[in-house]
């Protein structure tokens, strides 16, 4: 089960990198008198904390923090792993931005930078691919960015093989142009949960400037139901990470005023996502040090809360999924019966409804397997 030293470590420390805690208010024992750091850093890293587990370390008296060179190290690794490229990423936010007003077209960015933004330090939310959503235009951009890689003499096209989403490079980027904010073969529900999404997808009123230039963000309500379920997306089928649950946390804490929360929670109840929405709220408080003032709170099982928590930090299928066909398909349905108690915090449909479409899915686009 969950607290090992390393696990009660890595979450005191992070604390403390948010602004959640303070030594001074910690007992002693806190820290464990045998700390091992490599360790620690590399849960951190694998839960994409490891510059906020820095800012964390930072936080600690001289006396407690590790040793001089391993920090040196981790200090090189946050400028050019997050810092550096979150200045990358936003250059290329930029350029994409007008690159598209150019052409009459919006561009809406989800998941990555509009919750980084939202973060005690954006630069240090680790950046990954670039999803962005483009108001019902998408196929016009693709064809524009299609004929603009040619004209750059670029090998890369736009990748049409995917699920609910088209895929280029912009830079060193791979970026995720949706036309759909889920993929709607994969679970019942994701097609009544689609037409939400697309219609709180017209709303233009958000927006940010990046590097000169207008970058659209959700809606909060539309923010809101799409983070919770593409968080329990991750959670349900592969695995979550403790950094999508800050995502979740910073956005309520800056955020909690703009959100129908009557609204998000009917929709919560209607889609079978109301059990795993009160466990992550409930880490948030009670294991990542957030005030319940800022989220809706109920009771739940502390047992299911530890087995969620424990599986985020530490998931049982936490193997490396084969390259080879039959050894690939053997682990994904493993790890799919493993999971059945994850779906069922998460989802409406029974599990056998979700294994079919699962299937089907599979079917259509056969590179998903």
């Amino acid at each position: 089960m969950l607290h090992s030293d390393v696990t009660k470590t890595l979450l005191y420390i992070i604390r403390l990198g948010i602004g959640n805690e303070t030594p001074e208010s910690s007992c002693d024992s806190t820290l464990p008198e045998q700390v091992n750091w490599n360790d620690i850093q590399a849960l951190a890293e694998r839960q994409g904390l490891a510059a906020v587990f820095l800012d964390g370390i930072n936080q600690l008296p001289q006396s407690q923090r590790p040793p001089k060179l391993l920090l040196l190290q981790w200090i090189g690794t946050t400028l050019q792993d997050y810092e550096f490229r979150y200045k990358q990423y936003q250059k290329a936010l930029g350029e994409m931005a007008g690159f598209y007003k150019e052409h009459g077209i919006k561009m809406m960015v989800l998941k990555g930078y509009a919750c980084s933004i939202d973060w005690p330090k954006p630069e240090h939310r680790p950046c990954g691919d670039i999803d962005i959503w483009q108001f019902g235009k998408q196929k016009d951009a693709d064809a524009i960015v299609g004929s603009w890689l040619k004209s750059q003499g670029s090998r890369s096209d736009v990748d049409r093989s995917h699920h609910h989403h088209t895929v280029f490079y912009w830079n060193e980027f791979m970026v995720e142009n949706h036309y759909d904010f889920l993929n709607v073969h994969h679970h019942k529900s994701n097609v009544a949960l689609e037409k939400i999404f697309k219609e709180l997808g017209q709303d233009d009123s958000y927006s940010v400037e990046v590097n000169g230039e207008t970058v659209y963000l959700p809606c909060p309500n539309l923010h809101a139901l799409f983070l919770l379920r593409h968080t329990m997306n991750h959670f349900a089928t592969t695995k979550m990470f403790l950094r999508q649950l800050l995502d979740w946390a910073f956005f309520v804490q800056h955020h909690r005023d703009e959100i129908d929360w009557i609204w998000l929670e009917e929709q919560l109840e209607v889609f079978g996502m109301k059990p795993l929405y009160d466990i992550l709220n409930t880490i948030c408080v009670e294991d990542l040090g957030f005030s319940s003032q800022f989220f809706p709170m109920v009771q739940v099982s502390p047992l299911v809360k530890e087995r969620v928590l424990n599986e985020i930090l530490e998931p049982e299928m936490a193997g490396i999924t084969p390259k080879r066909l039959i050894p690939r398909i053997i682990f994904k349905y493993r790890r799919w019966r493993a999971n059945a108690w994850k779906h069922q915090l998460c989802y409406k449909e029974s599990i056998c409804s979700a294994f079919w479409s699962g299937i089907k899915t599979h079917l259509l686009k056969p590179s998903s397997i």
